[in-house]
């Protein structure tokens, strides 16, 4: 098969178009044939070498695919089925898992993270991990949804405890998960305002943010309670990290929950714990979801109530190009690879 894969970190032109093993049958895995496969900014912390877990060499990216089953496995989705993927991978008998709370196993994986992932012609996944998709929904649409719907529909719904009139200010909401979340929060009758740099704001705002403040504004805190009669915010949903931790806590009403998920901007972080107790804040972390919570958001997504944004769809071969793209915050959604043999 044809892959786009890096065999050392570095900046984007290290990773490569080129001929590698395809996937071999194993009872309890698919094989699927990809047609989409969106990125997201773990694969440029892969490519980048700034993780902390060695990934394996050569390395195939790709957490979000969609594509048509090849290869059954022995289970029930048949070949030929049409698929999205969960992107979470678990071992499925720790009491995490027996649980149903897999997001939480102790040997928690992300496809294309320790495995080989969709940037390829070809991807095994375990059976548990195959969401069959309507013939009405499109690869490249299916293949951006699972990672980022799940992220913001855990963060909102598991963490958060969103509920109906709540105030939800989403950081970054031009990026996969800001996007998405967004659209989960109105969706549960939230009243919701974004940040966004000021290129991104009006489509920001069309994704349903009743307003959009400069994301590198110094007084988004400050805008937050002008709008809401000095309440603030019931929940900030924060995935930036360091440039706007500050704001995003200042931000909070009394009461208020900030539910983190990412740092791409630094991982260092402080607060005043008078703030905190006094105000009675909650700061939450978040990670992935449960393979029931993906399930569940995508009967919204299937019914059209959630739609992920397309930014771009590229070539495989253009994979490079595509994280040079990410890398420079140039997009608004999701970039999606298509390989040659995908429609």
């Amino acid at each position: 098969m044809k892959a786009a894969r890096f065999h050392q970190h570095g900046p984007p032109d290290v990773i490569k178009y080129e001929d590698a093993p395809d996937p071999s049958p194993q009872p309890g895995r698919a094989i699927v044939r990809v047609h989409a496969c969106a990125l997201n900014h773990l694969d440029l912390w892969q490519r980048r070498g700034l993780d902390r877990i060695r990934i394996p060499f050569p390395h195939i990216s790709g957490a979000d695919v969609a594509g048509v089953v090849v290869d059954a496995g022995g289970g029930d989705v048949k070949t030929g089925t049409r698929v999205m993927l969960q992107p979470g991978i678990n071992c499925g008998s720790c009491d995490a898992c027996k649980q149903g709370a897999d997001n939480y196993c102790t040997e928690y994986d992300v496809l294309g993270y320790r495995s080989d992932g969709g940037y390829a012609e070809l991807v095994s996944v375990p059976l548990e991990n195959l969401i069959p998709i309507p013939d009405h929904v499109g690869f490249v649409e299916a293949s951006a949804f699972p990672l980022t719907f799940l992220t913001a529909w855990h963060m909102l719904v598991a963490r958060g405890r969103v509920r109906a009139g709540d105030v939800v200010l989403v950081l970054a909401g031009g990026s996969g998960v800001g996007q998405a979340a967004i659209q989960v929060a109105r969706l549960l009758g939230a009243r919701v305002f974004a940040t966004s740099a000021p290129a991104k704001a009006e489509r920001t705002r069309a994704l349903g943010a009743e307003e959009v403040f400069d994301h590198y504004s110094v007084e988004f805190d400050k805008d937050m309670r002008r709008l809401t009669g000095g309440r603030g915010a019931d929940i900030v949903i924060e995935h930036v990290g360091e440039a706007t931790w500050d704001r995003s806590v200042r931000t909070l009403a009394r009461g208020g929950r900030l539910v983190t998920c990412g740092a791409t901007t630094g991982h260092q972080a402080g607060i005043d714990l008078r703030h905190l107790f006094a105000r009675q804040l909650s700061l939450v972390g978040s990670y992935m979801g449960t393979k029931a919570e993906l399930r569940e958001a995508a009967v919204h997504f299937f019914a059209g109530r959630l739609a992920p944004v397309i930014d771009e769809v590229v070539p495989l071969a253009d994979a490079a190009a595509a994280h040079a793209r990410l890398e420079a915050k140039a997009q608004f959604g999701k970039i999606v690879l298509t390989p040659a043999t995908g429609t």
